[in-house]
């Protein structure tokens, strides 16, 4: 079976609007979390989010080629540009390249501004480009025009699972021999007065900021951004000279086939297991978990017996950190950020925290690295994602080793 590496990275999130920005946040604890601005907030009581600032479209995309890219069209574009740069690729990547990108919320704003419209103002003319720049494919699309790629192109969404499982799902591509190269992550750009409100009235949102695993924990907090990395065969790697990041080891899904939106302690159990298992991995040799991490009462409680479950004791020597805490909860995008995230860690010997930590919620007993990063040379990490629905994906990450 083929070995798989990350050989770029390209990000952007409320952290910053590069990989850069996002590893330095994340290394110092800094959350990107604020007040919501440029929204209509009468009415919400979370008012706060992890919103990307200081973004101007106008600098990155031609002004006619904006009306075709949705903002988390935009995002996945920079990101995939970032990432292709840092791997040292270049355009006209082929038919032996892949794209697989994760979307749960996708062309939101594009189809607000639409119903505002038609709804409120009793527009009857619209713009053509509407279905094009909202589907949750557009991403894909415009990353396989903007690169010249012409092998295997297809969106995920999962909810909040949707980034890691496209990742997982490039992994197999190239395991399998259908491309040599992906492009692999998700994007999300979500901040809408729509959008706010419908995730309030499920009443899972903090009012103030993301405290994972915290004993006064009041939800979570909505983000937007991109990641994407760039995944290659170890032998295409090496054939190129390219640098390594770390290799992502192995995958494991599962589905709870339970609740709509209460998380389960076995299903998260069975997909930590099904990534370890395809890594040939045992649980002593993980020592670092980026936890899925909410900061609602029922994930941190439910991933923290999910982690006993699968680790025993061991459980006691892992590092686990919520880095939503940080970029906050990016949806489509969060398992993408994630995963960045765990193998910047590996590669960088440098554990990110819980930031915003303060005590530890009842049954919360791991420890959570709180509010400062950890030195450590960790051998290898997995990046749980586990979404509503009960569509759960892991990745296990490993460090680099040729041999």
């Amino acid at each position: 079976m083929r070995r798989v590496v990350v050989t770029g990275i390209g990000a952007i999130s409320a952290l910053g609007l590069d990989r850069v920005a996002l590893w330095e946040a994340l290394r110092s604890g800094r959350s990107g979390i604020g007040p919501v601005e440029g929204v209509r907030l009468d009415g919400l009581t979370a008012k706060v989010g992890a919103q990307v600032k200081g973004y101007d479209p106008a600098a990155h995309f031609d002004l006619k080629r904006l009306d075709l890219l949705d903002r988390f069209t935009q995002f996945a574009l920079l990101a995939a540009r970032e990432a292709v740069t840092d791997a040292g690729l270049k355009s006209g990547l082929g038919s032996r390249t892949a794209v697989v990108l994760g979307a749960g919320m996708a062309g939101k704003l594009t189809e607000d501004e639409a119903y505002h419209q038609l709804y409120a103002l009793g527009q009857q003319r619209f713009s053509p480009f509407i279905i094009p720049k909202s589907m949750p494919s557009a991403a894909t699309s415009h990353v396989t025009m903007e690169f010249g790629i012409t092998g295997p192109g297809l969106t995920i969404s999962t909810a909040c699972a949707a980034s890691t499982h496209a990742v997982g799902y490039a992994l197999s591509l190239l395991r399998g021999g259908a491309a040599d190269v992906a492009l692999a992550g998700g994007s999300e750009a979500s901040f809408s007065y729509a959008c706010l409100k419908s995730w309030e009235a499920m009443r899972v949102m903090a009012p103030d900021t993301c405290r994972p695993f915290s004993a006064d924990r009041k939800g979570m907090v909505l983000g937007e951004g991109a990641a994407i990395l760039v995944l290659e065969t170890a032998e295409g790697a090496a054939r190129r000279g390219a640098r390594v990041y770390a290799e992502i080891a192995g995958f494991g899904m599962s589905s709870d086939a339970g609740h709509i939106t209460q998380p389960s302690e076995d299903g998260a159990a069975r997909a930590m297991q099904a990534a370890l298992d395809d890594a040939s991995l045992g649980p002593e040799d993980i020592g670092y978990i980026n936890a899925h991490g909410t900061g609602t009462p029922s994930n941190d409680l439910t991933e923290t017996r999910a982690i006993r479950r699968v680790f025993g004791p061991h459980a006691d020597r892992l590092v686990v950190s919520s880095t939503k805490s940080m970029h906050g909860h990016a949806l489509g995008a969060a398992g993408a950020l994630e995963a960045a995230a765990t193998v910047l860690a590996l590669d960088k010997g440098i554990l990110p925290p819980t930031a915003n930590f303060t005590t530890p919620g009842e049954g919360c007993d791991l420890d959570y690295a709180p509010n400062a990063a950890r030195p450590a040379e960790v051998e290898a990490a997995l990046s749980n994602s586990f979404a509503f629905g009960g569509l759960n994906a892991v990745l296990s990450v490993r460090r680099w080793r040729s041999t």
